[in-house]
């Protein structure tokens, strides 16, 4: 029996109406373009002034360069964190006790439902209060502490959720050779979870890296807030958040293709290779029992 048809094939009439669909849409986005650079242009964002100061050292040195080094240690921090968060109490919210499971879904559930921002003030007021970290490192700690809650809790529920989505023969076949509940998490559950979630572990991570830019809000120089004063201190707004919106696609692109790089690699190594067997011809066993 074939598979389910969504949808009928489109006949000549069908086609032709996508094809005049589409070059219609092809128009109007060309137009829309062109009237924006033409707007640009009337108001003078299209000098070559405003965009050449964008490559000059001085911006780079005190402005981007710093900024996208904050960004980076700050998202760095926040992964790796995460990643440890999220692990512990996703195997939390797996665990064979009831009590364990229970704690571990009201600590993720609550920093799942408290906004990033929200609990990014909070730590910078009561760090600040607290006097228990440098006043120059308080905002790195806060966003970093922040992002690590909100998108720990996110992985955490990933976790639960792949493992749950995994074959129930797994666990079975683990039970068949002694594993115990936890070793079977550990060495034979968890491993594939992980690469099964990959693809939304690296959106996650992408999320990091943007939510990363909420830290000018408790005065985290980071790559967007220095950006804006660049443009601000030399009238090219518009050009400054441009330079830095294509930093961030070339990061977030950068992230994407090293995650298809270790899923290609581990399906390399987990799939394995398979020799075919060949049958003997006929009587080859019966030469070989005469010669013998």
């Amino acid at each position: 029996m074939s598979g389910a048809v969504l949808f009928d094939t489109p006949g000549p009439r069908a086609r032709r109406n996508t094809l005049v669909a589409n070059a219609v849409g092809g128009v109007v986005l060309v137009g829309i373009v062109v009237l924006v650079l033409w707007k640009l242009g009337q108001e003078g964002q299209l000098e070559a002034s405003r965009w050449t100061s964008l490559l000059t050292s001085a911006a780079w040195v005190n402005y981007f360069l710093p900024g996208l080094q904050n960004t980076v240690v700050a998202a760095l921090y926040a992964v790796v964190l995460s990643m440890a968060f999220g692990l512990f109490f996703g195997l939390g919210r797996l665990a064979p006790y009831a009590w364990v499971r229970w704690v571990a879904g009201t600590v993720v559930e609550f920093f799942r439902a408290v906004p990033v921002l929200l609990m990014m003030i909070a730590l910078w007021l009561g760090l600040g209060f607290a006097k228990v970290v440098p006043a120059p490192q308080i905002p790195l700690v806060a966003v970093v502490v922040a992002l690590t809650l909100y998108n720990g809790s996110v992985i955490a529920e990933l976790v639960r959720s792949g493992v749950h989505g995994l074959p129930k023969g797994q666990r079975e076949a683990a039970a068949a050779i002694g594993m115990t509940h936890t070793q079977s998490l550990r060495l034979v559950e968890l491993p594939q979870a992980l690469i099964a979630m990959l693809p939304s572990l690296v959106s996650q991570f992408v999320i990091i890296l943007k939510d990363s830019a909420l830290g000018y809000i408790v005065t985290f120089n980071e790559l967007l807030q220095l950006s804006r004063q660049f443009g601000a201190a030399n009238g090219n707004m518009l050009q400054s958040l441009a330079l830095c919106a294509a930093i961030f696609i070339t990061i977030n692109w950068l992230l994407t293709r090293f995650a298809d790089w270790v899923a290609t690699r581990l399906s390399h190594r987990t799939s394995g290779r398979t020799t075919p067997h060949v049958a003997p011809p006929p009587g080859a066993e019966r030469e070989e029992q005469v010669a013998a």
